[in-house]
């Protein structure tokens, strides 16, 4: 089994889903990045990642947050939601414009 595990070629980026507003209108779109950071952060690289997607260290305690939420009732969580959120979009359009510029 172990001998079968070792010759599969598995790796993330072969499961990558592409972005269809860059292969047919040539331009990033404002969530491109996200999964290679991902991907960046599994392998720890955590500098990369946030140079590739900033936003990901505000989406990732957002969900956090979201997914805890629906089991244990945290109090104030509406006001700290709204705060990730905003963060993680100022973040995605800072980085979106700055791809630009």
């Amino acid at each position: 089994m172990n001998a079968l595990l070792t010759r599969l070629p598995l790796s993330v980026e072969d499961y990558m889903l592409p972005c269809f507003s860059k292969q047919i209108l040539g331009v990033d779109c404002p969530g491109c990045g996200l999964q290679r950071s991902v991907a960046l952060l599994f392998q720890g690289d955590f500098i990369a990642a946030f140079h590739m997607y900033p936003a990901i260290y505000t989406i990732i305690p957002l969900l956090g947050l979201l997914l805890a939420d629906t089991f244990f009732k945290i109090p104030n969580i509406n006001k700290i939601v709204i705060v990730l959120m905003m963060l993680s979009v100022g973040l995605i359009l800072g980085n979106y414009i700055l791809k630009f510029i």
